[in-house]
């Protein structure tokens, strides 16, 4: 069976949560992921994808029997046709919890094989929003900023009261931007950066952050984590599930600026750190210089690293540690490893390597660092 975009379908009995922010509906054999839904609910179902034989995509743009967990989202363009940024407004924060749960459980279950009865810890603020230090707009055809729609190149225009996750203390900037560029605006306050299509017009090339007990100097352009209370609670849980040991030595893998290696520093542990970007590496040396650091891709730095490290701190893009990474690790046997996951699934497969060397997970806490969204941060502690 197939539709065509735009095609209204319905009544549909909405099921489980699956990772990427969608739920999962059957019509006629055949799955739906379905967006702004929650499970058990009955809606119609605006197609907006079937290109593929066995699933296709759509909105539930009218709810016929809503969850108990469903609320009005407070942004007008947090719905369907709309931004494609806060894909869980709809839903209230236990709810939006509870589903990041099931999924991060889920793809640990499915692909690493291990049975997680955690929770989704909540992040200050409280309320969800204005916790985004690093807004990414887009500019209309109009000239007016906007956000990009969810797997779509076309841009929604930015509500008047602004968008509801970024920080407070950010500006929105003004003036007549060309259509079709992309305005960054990072960090906060009067120490905040505008970056229009890569150049920096606004503000200080470098920015200041604070966390962990020290002062970090960062990029404007570079990367540092976008919730303004992430950095403190990862590092915190990172500490915590090392407990490292005056003496020993580690390894920051993907370090960044240095956020991890800092507190492992202040403990009396020795840290070397890799991380393919060789600016960031130079402001990693800036920010810790009691460790060494290296540029270069980690698979092929490590390799020539010492035969023995006692602990390991892991934080890898999306796409996770992969195969050559994890060998390289596990044959060094430290005693515990600190794995950093934006994506779960990322996760789950890298645990199921982990476990195939004998590195069980001893303990893994979930974050909601991207509240209103669908992402979650974890921290997964592996040890023999």
């Amino acid at each position: 069976m197939t539709w065509a975009t735009g095609t209204v379908i319905g009544p549909v009995t909405v099921g489980p949560p699956a990772h990427g922010g969608h739920c999962v509906a059957r019509v006629d054999g055949k799955v739906v992921f379905v967006r702004h839904a929650l499970p058990g609910e009955v809606v119609e179902v605006e197609v907006t994808e079937d290109t593929h034989e066995r699933y296709a995509r759509g909105d539930a743009v009218r709810v016929l029997e809503a969850a108990p967990g469903r609320v009005e989202p407070a942004c007008p363009v947090a719905r369907p046709g709309g931004c494609g940024g806060c894909d869980l407004q709809h839903a209230d924060l236990p709810t939006q919890r509870e589903l990041k749960r099931q999924v991060v459980a889920e793809q640990l279950r499915r692909l690493g094989g291990y049975e997680w009865a955690g929770a989704v810890e909540a992040v200050p603020p409280e309320s969800g929003l204005g916790w985004r230090t690093r807004m990414r707009y887009q500019v209309t055809p109009e000239g007016e900023l906007g956000l990009r729609a969810h797997r779509s190149h076309r841009v929604v225009r930015l509500p008047d009261q602004g968008c509801l996750i970024a920080h407070p203390d950010q500006p929105v900037p003004a003036g007549d931007f060309v259509p079709g560029t992309e305005v960054v605006v990072a960090g906060r306050g009067e120490q905040a950066a505008v970056i229009v299509d890569g150049q920096l017009v606004h503000g200080a090339s470098t920015l200041l952050e604070r966390a962990a007990g020290r002062t970090w100097r960062v990029s404007a352009d570079g990367f540092w984590q976008v919730h303004a209370a992430a950095a403190d609670t990862l590092a915190r849980a990172v500490m915590e599930g090392l407990d490292p040991r005056p003496g020993e030595t580690a390894w920051d893998l993907y370090c960044g600026v240095g956020l991890f290696a800092g507190p492992l520093v202040e403990a009396g542990v020795s840290v070397r750190g890799v991380e393919l970007s060789r600016r960031a590496v130079r402001e990693a040396s800036r920010n810790v210089p009691e460790a060494r650091f290296e540029a270069g891709k980690v698979e092929q730095v490590v390799r020539r690293w010492p035969d023995r490290v006692d602990l390991v701190v892991c934080d890898p893009p999306r796409t996770g540690l992969g195969r050559a990474v994890v060998d390289q690790v596990v044959r060094r046997r430290p005693r515990r490893v600190a794995y950093v996951a934006c994506d779960p699934a990322s996760l789950g497969r890298d645990v199921g390597t982990f476990a195939a060397s004998g590195y069980r997970v001893g303990s893994l806490r979930a974050f909601d660092i991207f509240p209103m969204t669908h992402h979650v941060e974890c921290v997964a502690i592996l040890e023999t």
